[in-house]
């Protein structure tokens, strides 16, 4: 079903603490059950709900930052409802839906989903904020011209990012994977850091200065210990602890929206994954 007053939505679950309407609501969650180019261990489709779930098993008060989420109001919209087997058909829906909801004045918070999904996200941001940047944590550089002869992939995204935000906008934060091809193309297209985190925080938000940012959050940037349900996991990342770190850090930042994608549910034990899945959507959602 459709989930009014927005096209393509509808609602399984909800995350904690969220309002009954979305009027009066500056922020708002919708989760991208998409895994269509998922490559070597697909399941991210069902992270949207999970996360939603195990929400409730976590507080709704932060003590990193003294705020609750009874402090604030955001709506969770549901999922955009996925034409399974048609990426572009896909991609088109999630454009529309972001779109919408910038004309309404929202900030999106999207949960993927395989990282594809931030493409349509970012362009329908780059359409209302012309001098976005967009700062991507991941294992991977995303960077490929095409993979698997596709070039709309989870492999690809990041060089469709650029080719619609321009040179020298995409920070690139913990990556640790790639080709060659992608590095030569990094250095001359994006301000790569090569595994680096907290220590180029300060940088980065010099560098940004007060132009508006999209974050794009791949749960592989963290080390599969911390965060072993993801479809693609990289040995030698960080931790959940100083990622949380550097996303406060990041807050003083003009973010205008935020997407955490990768989660694979069916590759965790305990929920683990899924569990800082909604630790970091409450943090975010707190301090963006």
């Amino acid at each position: 079903m459709s989930f009014y007053p927005l096209p393509y939505l509808e609602r399984k679950a909800v995350f904690m603490g969220s309002s009954e309407s979305l009027e009066g609501c500056e922020k708002v969650i919708i989760g991208i059950p998409m895994d269509l180019t998922t490559s070597f261990r697909p399941g991210t489709r069902l992270a949207p709900f999970r996360i939603r779930e195990v929400s409730e098993g976590i507080e709704e008060y932060s003590i990193y930052q003294d705020k609750s989420l009874e402090d604030i109001k955001f709506y969770d919209a549901g999922d955009i409802i996925i034409p399974y087997g048609n990426v572009e058909e896909s991609l088109r829906r999630i454009e529309e839906v972001t779109g919408e909801l910038l004309k309404k004045g929202k900030k999106v918070f999207a949960l993927g989903g395989e990282h594809l999904v931030s493409l349509p996200l970012i362009k329908a941001y780059k359409k209302f904020y012309p001098d976005l940047v967009v700062i991507q944590f991941d294992a991977h550089a995303d960077l490929r011209s095409s993979y698997l002869g596709e070039s709309l992939s989870h492999a690809t995204v990041m060089r469709r990012v650029v080719e619609i935000i321009g040179t020298g906008n995409l920070y690139q934060l913990g990556i640790r994977s790639g080709t060659r091809e992608e590095m030569e193309y990094a250095t001359l297209n994006t301000n790569l850091y090569l595994n680096q985190l907290s220590s180029v925080v300060a940088e980065v938000k010099k560098s940004v200065g007060r132009r508006k940012v999209y974050i794009t959050l791949d749960i592989d940037v963290l080390d599969p210990a911390f965060a072993p349900g993801t479809g693609t996991p990289e040995a030698g990342g960080f931790s959940s602890r100083e990622l949380l770190e550097v996303l406060l850090e990041l807050k003083d930042l003009d973010i205008a929206g935020f997407d955490l994608v990768e989660i694979s549910p069916p590759y965790e034990q305990n929920d683990n994954t899924s569990l800082l899945g909604a630790k970091i959507l409450r943090e975010v959602l707190l301090a963006y």
